[in-house]
């Protein structure tokens, strides 16, 4: 190897640890995919991570009214508080919008990680019950008919099982 290539190669090294250092770097300052932050451990007074099980209609746009739209979960495990086993409803303000964009001057506190509501996906959330104690807009419960508490999340991350 001659002087030229010995450059070269030391040149092309010290790209690679810069480039690694810098994908380091950057990977730790997202949020993991099942984020387990303050807000979810200390807002509301449960919290569980719990299934989606489904959504079932389309959302109402948000340029009509701020309103809450009721879900069904299965709960996989209660973290804290008193959560019954089984199917939970909560309601969840302004699906349309990613949870860190949710909160705004009528919502109270509330928010987390999540960017959109698939049915099937796993949720860590901070809970309060009864809803109508905390949102007292529209709601949008399709389960009308079904008995149970409505839950209020407070923050909502991704979750795992």
């Amino acid at each position: 190897m001659d002087f030229c290539e010995v450059g070269r190669e030391m040149r092309r090294r010290a790209l690679l640890a810069i480039a690694g250092l810098a994908f380091t770097i950057a990977s730790c300052s997202k949020s993991p995919a099942n984020e387990i932050d303050r807000e979810v451990t200390t807002l509301g007074t449960a919290e569980v991570t719990a299934q989606l099980v489904e959504i079932p209609g389309p959302f109402p746009p948000n340029d009509l009214y701020n309103y809450a739209y009721i879900f069904k979960y299965k709960v996989l495990k209660t973290h804290r508080g008193s959560v019954p086993e089984g199917d939970i409803f909560v309601a969840q303000y302004n699906p349309l919008k990613a949870r860190p964009e949710a909160q705004d001057d009528v919502s109270g506190k509330v928010g987390g990680h999540v960017k959109s509501f698939r049915a099937g996906d796993i949720h860590r959330m901070a809970l309060e019950s009864p809803v109508d104690h905390f949102w007292m807009g529209g709601i949008v419960d399709k389960y009308f008919d079904k008995t149970g508490t409505r839950y209020w999340a407070v923050w909502t991350n991704p979750g795992a099982n």
